[in-house]
């Protein structure tokens, strides 16, 4: 997290707020994660140099980014982003950064997940979905992890679930408050 500049991924409005420990806003309705809780995303996902990792809601890259350090230049990260230009403003602060090697950014569902480049060995989810999206288990290697905030539109649990041969292996962890994962296999939009 020390080599990622956090302001970079902010619009320039809250850069002053770069390092405070708290979300902050990056526009259409989304806002940046707090930096004890992308460190704690990290930290649960198991990260290690050359994994695959599918992010499920990219907002600004900045999470993207930090992954990206932790698996390296043998590993990749796929992020996902339902909102074109927040996906735009993504891409543009990762390529900015240095970045756009190791992490491609695509516009879609993320509830989907992404299965061109399935299986990964993490999947971490920034929005908040009512149950765990079928399809990103699917796109789960055996041994993976899939860590995401489940829970009502206003308060959720941080699940870490590793996919077994028998099924998926669920740790219940901090409460947390994330935006609505919406998609087929999150919540309507309203």
């Amino acid at each position: 997290m020390l080599r990622v500049p956090r302001e970079e991924f902010l619009p320039p409005h809250v850069r002053d707020y770069a390092y405070s420990d708290m979300p902050l806003p990056i526009g259409y309705g989304q806002t940046i994660s707090a930096p004890h809780m992308v460190a704690m995303m990290c930290e649960y996902a198991g990260l290690r140099r050359g994994m695959y990792v599918l992010e499920v809601g990219t907002g600004s890259g900045y999470h993207a980014a930090v992954m990206a350090e932790i698996v390296g230049d043998e590993g990749h990260v796929y992020t996902i982003e339902r909102i074109p230009e927040l996906a735009l403003f993504a891409k543009r602060n990762l390529e900015r950064t240095g970045y756009s090697s190791r992490v491609t950014v695509i516009i879609g569902d993320g509830s989907r997940g992404f299965e061109p480049a399935a299986p990964y060995d993490v999947i971490v989810v920034t929005a908040a979905a009512p149950d765990i999206p079928r399809p990103l288990v699917d796109q789960l290697r055996i041994g993976g992890r899939l860590v995401i905030p489940v829970g009502s539109r206003f308060e959720q649990v941080l699940y870490v679930c590793t996919r077994t041969e028998d099924g998926l292996r669920i740790e219940k962890t901090v409460p947390c408050i994330f935006v609505p994962l919406i998609g087929r296999y999150g919540w309507r939009e309203e």
